[in-house]
């Protein structure tokens, strides 16, 4: 067993995110099934951009003037969806989504994938 403190990961910061990788490829503790990790969404992490990836779910751990946003394409995206700590978000494959938040606020998050590869959009094989 690993024993793994968030307190003590690296933050990578990304584009409208900063991530904390604890399970998975290239992360604290290495698996070849599954990712799982932190991010966080926040003024200090600026605005994220709408994206899809492989299926995926979140925990949301606290929010404050937070929410999130889904739909078929990157132009389409739904009402927003305030979002409150407990909560547990399920994204199909390549389903469009965006964590927003007013200024001052937040979204922090837990993230799961049950896959290491093939997580981006442009890893994924496309059916034949």
């Amino acid at each position: 067993m690993e024993l793994i403190q968030r307190e003590k990961l690296k933050k990578e910061f990304l584009p409208g995110r900063i991530i904390q990788k604890v399970v998975g490829k290239d992360a604290v503790s290495l698996s070849n099934r599954m990712t799982m990790g932190f991010a966080c969404y926040s003024d200090e992490s600026g605005s994220m951009e709408p994206h899809h990836h492989a299926e995926e779910i979140v925990y949301i751990l606290s929010s404050e003037k937070g929410w999130v946003r889904f739909g078929d394409t990157k132009e389409k995206l739904g009402q927003p969806i305030e979002l409150r700590s407990g909560m547990t978000l399920h994204f199909p494959p390549l389903e469009w989504h965006v964590f927003e938040f007013q200024t001052g606020g937040h979204v922090d998050i837990i993230f799961f994938y049950g896959q290491v590869d093939q997580i981006r959009p442009e890893e994924i094989e496309k059916p034949s």
